[in-house]
Formats: structure tokens, C-alpha cells, sequence
């Protein structure tokens, strides 16, 4: 993820080290996300809220492309959508609503994930959502919310709906829509939704397979889920998981043409 001295050399002067260094994580999971292939052409969100008494969060400016995210690029805004730093990119009204309305009220979630990948609004679209019954599925027993499709989210009257419907869960399934979930830290949110991506991806092939699928139980279930999510005690382990996909992104995407340093 680059040492000290990457920082310093790169750092723009109004930023502090603490934010120049969540900005680079930040801008590497963008690009991680596009390696992935977790993307929507510009649009969707990963935010971090910036450390310090003011609520205010960084975002990907609307208009670039994940694989052209850096560091000094991302823009900080505060809870109403309003500019508070540098850039002079706008900020997409969808990205703003959903992240704004968590961020506001839940403490917890320093950073959120929003993603538009297929195998997710596949199973979005299904009425009885997330089936249960692979590895990936059943550690999110008790772990996953939904909210229910009320059109392109850009009005600031589905907040509070949307806020009900996550509550205190860090994984929700917007019906007909995608995925989200959040967390304490980066890395937090990140394994929380390779998991719940994942899920997706299994049931996906699962729904396309003859036979019948074998059902787990609810005490299998909830066994998987207090060991596999249990964050409180596995944040060392999220950030190793994100750090080593960094570091594969960074081996495979270094070698082509156009590629440029989130660091910057």
C-alpha cells in the first residue's frame, strides 16, 4: 500500500497524513473493484467517512472511471452533498442519497459499498432473495437486510426508509436493485461483501443446475455466521484479505498500458 515516504513525497499540503492515507486505500479499492470486475461503468459508490469531528466522507468523482481514481482526485463532501474540498469534479445525486442517509446516522459505518454487479441484482430480483445454503450464504444468517425498490434513489424522502430497512445489519440487498453493505473500516465492508457477492455468484450457478438443493438449517446457519463474520474479532484478517488482493491487482494491472498510480 506504499510506505511513509510514498506518502510524504505525494502528499498535497492542506491534507493531512491520516486522510492522504485512508485517501490511497480509498482510491486502491476502486481500482480493485474494477480489477474485479465489480463495476457500472462511472456509476455506484465505495465511501470513507474522514476521520475528525466534522462528518464529512470521501467519494469517486462522478465522470471517471474506476481504473482512474487516485488519491488526490476523490472528492470530500459533508452530509448535504456539498463540495468541502478541492476538487472540481461534480458528485452523482443517486451516490450521494443512499451514502449520505447511512453516514448520518450510523456511527459505526466509516465506509460503504454499493455495487451494481449482475450476479447480485440477479438474486436482488428474486422474491425470496439470498438462499441460505452455500458456504458463503449461510454466514450471513441474521446478518443480511433488504429494502424494498422505490425507483432510482435520489429523493431524500426514501432516507429514512432505507435507514429502517438496514438498521444495525451491515449487509443490505436493495430489491431489484444491487448490493450494499458497510462497516467499521475499509476492509470491514470489503469482506462483507465478498462474501455476500460471492453468495450471489454460487446461487446464480446453483438456480441454473438440475436436482434439488440441499437446504441447510437454521442452527447450521447461525454456527457458519457466528464464526465466518464475526468482525469484532477478524479485523486483522479483513485487512491482510484486502492488502494481499492489492498487492495481486497491483502484479497483473502494472503491466498494461494506461495504467496510473492511485497513490498520486
Amino acid at each position: 500500500m506504499g510506505g511513509p515516504e510514498n506518502i510524504q513525497a505525494t502528499r498535497p499540503a492542506n491534507i493531512t497524513d491520516e486522510e492522504w492515507q485512508l485517501r490511497i486505500k480509498l482510491a486502491a479499492c476502486y481500482r480493485l473493484f474494477e480489477w474485479l470486475n465489480w463495476t457500472d461503468s462511472i456509476f455506484n459508490h465505495i465511501t470513507v467517512r474522514v476521520p475528525g469531528p466534522k462528518r464529512h466522507f470521501l467519494i469517486n468523482p462522478f465522470g471517471l472511471y474506476y481504473s482512474e481514481i487516485t488519491a488526490s482526485n476523490l472528492v470530500k463532501i459533508d452530509i448535504d452533498g456539498n463540495n468541502v474540498g478541492d476538487s472540481n469534479y461534480p458528485v452523482n445525486r443517486a451516490g450521494f442519497v443512499i451514502h449520505s442517509a447511512i453516514h448520518s446516522v450510523r456511527e459505526d459505518a466509516h465506509c460503504i459499498m454499493h455495487t451494481h454487479t449482475t450476479e447480485g441484482m440477479a438474486v436482488s430480483c428474486k422474491e425470496e432473495g439470498l438462499a441460505l445454503n452455500n458456504f458463503y450464504g449461510a454466514a450471513l444468517e441474521g446478518k443480511l437486510a433488504y429494502h424494498d425498490f422505490e425507483g432510482i434513489t435520489v429523493h431524500d424522502e426514501e432516507k429514512v426508509r432505507l435507514i429502517a430497512s438496514l438498521g444495525n445489519k451491515n449487509a443490505l440487498m436493495l430489491r431489484n436493485h444491487g448490493l450494499l453493505t458497510c462497516g467499521s473500516t475499509l476492509g470491514r465492508a470489503f469482506s462483507t461483501l465478498r462474501w455476500l457477492q460471492r453468495a450471489c455468484e454460487v446461487q446464480v450457478v446453483t438456480d441454473s443446475m438440475k436436482g434439488k438443493d440441499i437446504q441447510l438449517n437454521s442452527a447450521i446457519r447461525a454456527k457458519s455466521a457466528a464464526v465466518a463474520l464475526n468482525f469484532d474479532r477478524m479485523e486483522e484478517q479483513n485487512e491482510r484479505e484486502f492488502d494481499a488482493l492489492v498487492r495481486r491487482m497491483e502484479v497483473v494491472k502494472r503491466g498494461e498500458y494506461g495504467w496510473i498510480d492511485y497513490r498520486s
